[in-house]
């Protein structure tokens, strides 16, 4: 299955889905009266969209605007979630971005069609037609997580009001800030309570309607664990760890461990149910680490006198361990901060 799902409600645009197709790797969907070789047919397009529409990142209809939304409008979230959609009239003149602009990548997507069919991408959003950065699109191509989607609006609506908002970002992780846009905070003891901000940051932090939380991905977890280990035990350690640490599991960006449990299941799948990496280390490059919390048990069975909290510092590159080796009967834990976002 591709990216994209495009939709032809006529014969006349055949031959502009073949070449968006191609270019955009994308499925093709036609009513089975006239869809050809290559082509899937369909009988209903609610039908159809009911079944598509979570199964790709953006949807291309080339059909009239109003047919576009009677189709996806009962299988809509929220733009935090929901794909992009595009809407083309049939000679590619004017391609629409209709839905989820930013974080679905409609906008750009609109772009592409555009610059494919010879036509003109047509962009509402308001951020982009008023020429003010948008906070979706500033985390979104920096690598940070937002963490209360519902913010975003207040945050672009005092964007386009002119109104100055304020950042606290210790690690830069959005990069330069335009300063006739944001104000930079250096510490927290500077953040103003009821004005508009965005806090980017790996520590769960009190939430208002007028602030943003972006999470940006710079935590390392070393784990250790006894064989046979189930994954539940795993992930519902770690989230405790980090609940009573007051760490955000949004900035938690990978997982390490000993390369002798390259084959342990469970630590394996806790990893996948995170979404996250998980890298191994053999016992001399642990050992050389000279982890804070050194156990003579663990080196007996490992060849290293720590497991976790030098996983961690491994994984971190040189950065601050947050936390020290936690431990329950089967896991241990550790927590440590990299220097920067990337």
């Amino acid at each position: 299955m591709n990216r994209y799902a495009l939709y032809v409600l006529s014969r006349s645009a055949l031959p502009l889905a073949r070449s968006l197709a191609q270019a955009l790797e994308a499925d093709v969907y036609a009513p089975v009266r006239f869809a050809p070789d290559g082509v899937t047919g369909f009988e209903g397009m609610p039908e159809l969209v009911g079944q598509t529409f979570s199964q790709y990142a953006g949807h291309i209809f080339i059909a009239a605007s109003g047919i576009a939304v009677r189709a996806i409008a009962p299988h809509l979230r929220s733009k935090a979630v929901d794909p992009a959609v595009v809407v083309m009239d049939p000679g590619g003149r004017n391609v629409i971005s209709l839905l989820s602009g930013h974080l679905g990548g409609a906008n750009e997507l609109a772009r592409q069609c555009a610059a494919i069919s010879g036509g003109r991408a047509v962009i509402t959003t308001a951020t982009d037609c008023a020429g003010v950065p948008s906070l979706d699109m500033m985390a979104q191509e920096h690598g940070v997580r937002i963490g209360n989607a519902n913010a975003v609006k207040a945050i672009n609506a005092a964007l386009l009001e002119g109104c100055p908002v304020q950042v606290y970002d210790p690690l830069g992780c959005l990069g330069d800030l335009d300063t006739r846009f944001f104000v930079n905070r250096t510490t927290l003891e500077e953040w103003h309570e009821g004005e508009p901000g965005v806090l980017v940051h790996w520590k769960i932090l009190p939430k208002t309607a007028d602030t943003l939380h972006l999470y940006p991905p710079v935590l390392a977890v070393g784990v250790g664990c006894r064989r046979g280990t189930p994954s539940s035990e795993i992930h519902e350690f770690l989230l405790r760890v980090l609940q009573k640490h007051g760490l955000a599991i949004e900035s938690v960006a990978v997982m390490g461990s000993a390369d002798i449990k390259q084959d342990e299941s469970g630590l394996l799948l806790a990893a996948e149910e995170f979404g996250l990496p998980l890298e191994f280390f053999p016992a001399d490059q642990l050992k050389a680490m000279d982890p804070p919390t050194p156990s003579s048990l663990v080196e007996s069975h490992v060849g290293t006198p720590g497991v976790c909290e030098a996983a961690a510092q491994l994984l971190s590159e040189g950065g601050e361990l947050l936390v020290s080796k936690q431990k329950t009967s089967r896991v241990t834990i550790a927590v440590a901060r990299r220097k920067k976002c990337s």
